[in-house]
């Protein structure tokens, strides 16, 4: 009964254009990369800066499991709690701290799991939880885990959110988005939230998993892209996309800090991340803030305007397809193209010239918004972009 119960429900996504499939990358991240046996051209890794198989981290994470070993054998409260670990987090709140006074930093091994101890430990019965309907599933879920009720708010419609606060009783708030939007590109209004927090005496919490290491200064993130500074920040950052790792972070003022350790039910019942990564993610740090990194930041910048500038002209020559180019200045370009099925048949006429780029559909993002997540990366060459627009274009003329 079970099995048929599920095969059904199976056939339900078929029937909808909804089944997720899985792909085996046979060789290490990077534009040019073997997958499922053949050699394929990658535009959808979150490796925005190209470091995942920079030589520099190759080796720091081999010294890294050479000096502390290949794990580390329980949770951070128990024994796991690394020289490594504690380093990184010095180093991360150093890099936090003109944003956020007197930062201290807490590690976990994904961001997903960071989430879910930011509010499912602040968001007790005494605080409301106020979310960005397009907020990455983790703050979806960690909201809907909290004891705190929430409010979500149409994406940004901050005076939507500004009535809600207005009208919220419970001695602590928390507004809760994402810095970047991770399936549209989007960039939420960091400084006009950060006046609403303090007009309405509440916490600014911010996931940057798609800024840091990309925007601000030396790559230090969203914060300092807007040039942001408040107690009231509270920031996730994750290690596994520009950085080029695994492992994610929480910034904060020290008092937040010191109750995550104690109440983080995701933080303290887990084994703690391998100190080989945060041994090498102190070499990525300093490859972002230095040349290398600015270098790398600005050979995205020129990928971004090579290929929203194709991307333009490409939509303009197939209006009948309803193509639609998301307006987005980061490294996640996305081409909207409305239905299920059409965005599958576009992926798939991309992969036939060995072009990877995964259509994205329902409940990722809304239903009747199904599209191509084109992401780039500064690894990624100018032939390489126009290779992807010649696809498309490709595509588009079989399509229409």
């Amino acid at each position: 009964m079970l099995i048929e119960h599920l095969n059904h429900r199976l056939r339900e996504r078929d029937a909808q254009a909804l089944r997720r499939q899985r792909r085996t990358a046979e060789s290490p991240c990077a534009p040019h990369q073997r997958v499922s046996g053949r050699d394929m051209l990658s535009f959808c890794s979150n490796d925005y800066l190209g470091l995942a198989n920079h030589p520099d981290l190759i080796e720091a994470l081999a010294a890294g499991a050479r000096r502390y070993g290949a794990g580390s054998g329980a949770s951070h409260l128990i024994s796991g709690h690394s020289r490594a670990h504690v380093l990184l987090e010095d180093e991360l709140a150093r890099w936090l701290s003109p944003c956020i006074p007197e930062a201290k930093t807490l590690s976990f091994c994904t961001g997903y799991m960071a989430n879910l101890a930011l509010l499912t430990a602040l968001g007790d019965t005494s605080a409301t939880i106020f979310a960005d309907k397009l907020n990455h599933a983790s703050l979806v879920d960690g909201a809907l885990l909290a004891k705190a009720p929430l409010q979500r708010y149409p994406h940004g419609r901050l005076d939507l959110l500004a009535n809600q606060l207005w009208r919220c009783s419970t001695p602590i708030k928390l507004i809760v988005t994402d810095a970047v939007f991770s399936m549209d590109g989007d960039l939420a209004d960091l400084p006009a939230l950060l006046a609403l927090a303090e007009a309405h005496d509440a916490w600014l919490v911010i996931d940057d998993a798609h800024g840091f290491g990309v925007l601000g200064n030396d790559g230090s993130g969203s914060l300092s892209h807007f040039g942001l500074r408040s107690e009231r920040l509270i920031c996730m950052g994750t290690l596994g996309k520009a950085v080029g790792l695994g492992g994610a972070f929480v910034a904060a003022h020290p008092s937040v800090i010191d109750w995550l350790v104690q109440s983080a039910r995701s933080y303290v019942y887990t084994t703690a991340a391998p100190p080989a990564i945060a041994h090498a993610v102190l070499t990525s740090l300093r490859l972002i803030a230095g040349d290398e990194g600015e270098a790398r930041r600005a050979r995205l910048a020129q990928s971004i305007a090579m290929l929203r500038d194709g991307l333009t002209t490409l939509v303009q020559q197939y209006p009948g397809l309803g193509w639609r180019l998301a307006d987005s200045a980061t490294a996640i370009q996305p081409l909207i193209v409305g239905d299920n099925a059409a965005a599958l048949a576009l992926a798939a006429g991309l992969d036939a010239q060995g072009l990877w780029v995964p259509a994205i559909r329902p409940p990722t993002v809304p239903v009747g918004t199904a599209r191509l997540r084109i992401t780039l990366s500064a690894a990624h060459t100018p032939k390489d972009v126009q290779a992807l627009l010649d696809g498309l274009a490709q595509a588009a003329g079989t399509l229409q």
